[in-house]
């Protein structure tokens, strides 16, 4: 938030308040809300889409704000705006036609719905912050250089591992060191929970199951190490990560990998289950100068070749108003494709799957997501796991099996199959 805060309180003082448009209000969405109403100043949430306008009432009632309108008139809603009013609509048109908001974030974590709006936002001239990983893992590439065509900026939002990870990798990259594993601390993994198993916690959580689900079974980390992987370059080791258990502190687990097969490799992006801290993220690097390594080592970080560096948190939309602030003031995405995909999320079967059986996408019951690397996914024709809800399969599939185009019929008409064609496409 350094710098960042001196520029919102610079356009707070000077009246250029930065209006913002939320898609959706599901928690992420409540809590961005939340946070930019009450704790940001010189940025306000200028307009709220949702299908269902009355949840979004909801949302902004429980959180004690009362200056909004509702309406899906454009003229009414582009007014209330002017007045210092925020809108609560139901029309994406309307929501994407008003003139003062210059920002869209879009924290749903649906593919096909996050894909459609984000091009129409980029056709209306908005920018667009993600909160949506699974989307950018997916389809980052394509839509980052959609982006650029149209004249506007899009990234991944900070708050999340990735945008956390990234910060890391930067920062210590920028001391003149090498980051060779960009990692993830999870406390568990279990590629066969369901929204069964995950009712409960996502209950307490206010939550869908599918969400928790997401959490639980791997995926979501899958979608986060890819989204970091295809803004650094970095690889997988194999299909799934290497993926280490162990209850210590990252700290004490350099000696995992090895430099010079890291090196030949890029770098990885990984996790380890159960270490400390957690949750958090960590940036194992090495260091050439050797006017470097003895300073390291008097700041009691080892001896190396491997360093470790870590944060032992994540603040999810906390850091939501930063990352806004840092695309549009300081043209400094959190996180953002290198060029094309270099690690996708490819599609697995979380029980035997038969002919007729329907694919039902991120958190469900049928599948979970494995991070694998591009060339592969396109050698074998995988199917990545942010195009698979729909699919229905046309041939056996046994449990654990990674799911090829060759086994599923495709929906069709949709948006994101045209978009995955194209991204192929790109150098």
């Amino acid at each position: 938030m350094i710098i960042v805060d001196t520029s919102l309180k610079k356009r707070e003082r000077e009246g250029r308040i930065l209006k913002v448009g939320m898609v959706g209000c599901g928690e992420m969405a409540k809590g961005m809300i939340n946070q930019i109403m009450h704790y940001t100043p010189g940025m306000t949430v200028a307009a709220t889409y949702n299908r269902t306008p009355e949840r979004a009432v909801d949302v902004y009632k429980s959180l004690k704000i009362d200056n909004y309108v509702v309406t899906d008139n454009l003229a009414k809603a582009n007014q209330a705006i002017c007045n210092g009013k925020s809108v609560i609509t139901g029309d994406m048109d309307i929501f994407l036609s008003l003139g003062d908001v210059e920002v869209v974030v879009e924290s749903t974590g649906a593919i096909e719905f996050g894909a459609v709006t984000i091009l129409k936002a980029f056709d209306k001239g908005k920018h667009v912050l993600s909160f949506n990983a699974e989307l950018d893992s997916t389809l980052g590439p394509i839509l980052f250089q959609k982006a650029k065509l149209a004249g506007v900026k899009y990234a991944l939002g900070d708050g999340d591992q990735p945008g956390v990870t990234m910060n890391l990798f930067r920062y210590i990259k920028g001391m003149g060191f090498e980051p060779l594993v960009c990692g993830n601390i999870k406390g568990m993994l279990d590629y066969y929970r369901t929204p069964a198993t995950q009712k409960g916690f996502a209950d307490s959580w206010g939550m869908l199951p599918e969400m928790a689900t997401n959490f639980a079974d791997g995926t979501k980390v899958a979608f986060e190490q890819s989204c970091i992987a295809n803004a650094t370059g970095m690889q997988v080791a194999k299909r799934g990560m290497l993926g280490y258990e162990s209850t210590d502190h990252v700290d004490n687990l350099t000696h995992l990998y090895d430099v010079d097969q890291l090196r030949e490799w890029g770098g990885i992006v990984e996790y380890i289950v159960g270490a400390k801290p957690g949750p958090g993220v960590f940036v194992y690097a090495a260091a050439k100068d050797p006017y470097s390594v003895k300073y390291l080592k008097y700041g009691k970080l080892g001896e190396g070749p491997l360093y470790s560096f870590y944060q032992p948190y994540h603040l999810l939309f906390f850091d939501i108003a930063s990352s806004i602030t840092r695309l549009i003031d300081f043209d400094d995405p959190v996180i953002v494709p290198l060029g094309a995909s270099i690690v996708d999320v490819v599609t697995t079967a979380k029980t035997d799957l038969f002919p007729g059986d329907r694919l039902d996408g991120i958190g469900g019951f049928k599948t979970y997501g494995l991070c694998e690397n591009h060339s592969v996914v396109i050698e074998e024709n995988l199917l990545t796991m942010g195009l698979s809800e729909g699919c229905r399969i046309v041939k056996p599939v046994a449990k654990d099996s990674v799911i090829t185009y060759g086994d599923v019929d495709v929906p069709k008409g949709r948006l994101i199959d045209q978009l995955i064609v194209e991204q192929q496409n790109l150098n």
